[in-house]
């Protein structure tokens, strides 16, 4: 096979469609948008827009509520951190707090705190120091004799 034989399979593109471009085309003159009207000219953006009826989007109740201060965490799985100390990436011989990890380019930035979940296995020693953890992420870390210490975030 040389490169002037490559094509798509059959079927696998279409031609677009050009309108507008006289009657034997079968879309000429108006184009497929009908006559008058504001969806026949262009500039049009009517998305949820239903005639001057109330739109459905106001009509359903409201439901739930976002926290406006809500905190967000960096968020790590176990397996990940076993892997950046395979490379080398990590020390554990010193405390492993946030500092290390953004370091190391595990996480890009800390956000309000790291917090460390179970996902994943854990071989390695290592004593963290973090904002939070998952139940399950202390107990893997101190089933293989490490610590994992949750230090209070920054007063709130």
């Amino acid at each position: 096979m040389k490169l002037h034989e490559l094509h798509d399979n059959e079927g696998a593109t279409k031609r677009r469609k050009r309108v507008g471009r006289g009657p034997g085309s079968g879309k000429g003159k108006t184009g497929g948008r009908g006559i008058k009207g504001q969806s026949s000219r262009s500039g049009v953006a009517i998305n949820g827009f239903e005639g001057g009826q109330m739109p459905i989007y106001r009509r359903l109740p409201k439901r739930g509520f976002t926290k406006p201060n809500a905190k967000h965490y960096a968020v790590i799985n176990l397996g990940l951190i076993q892997k950046f100390i395979d490379l080398g990436k990590l020390d554990i011989s010193a405390e492993i707090t946030e500092d290390a990890l953004v370091a190391s380019g595990l996480v890009r930035r800390k956000l309000d705190g790291i917090r460390i979940l179970a996902k994943g296995e854990l071989t390695a020693k290592a004593n963290f120091t973090v904002t939070g953890a998952s139940q399950g992420a202390v107990e893997a870390v101190e089933k293989v004799g490490g610590s994992l210490k949750v230090a209070q975030a920054a007063a709130e």
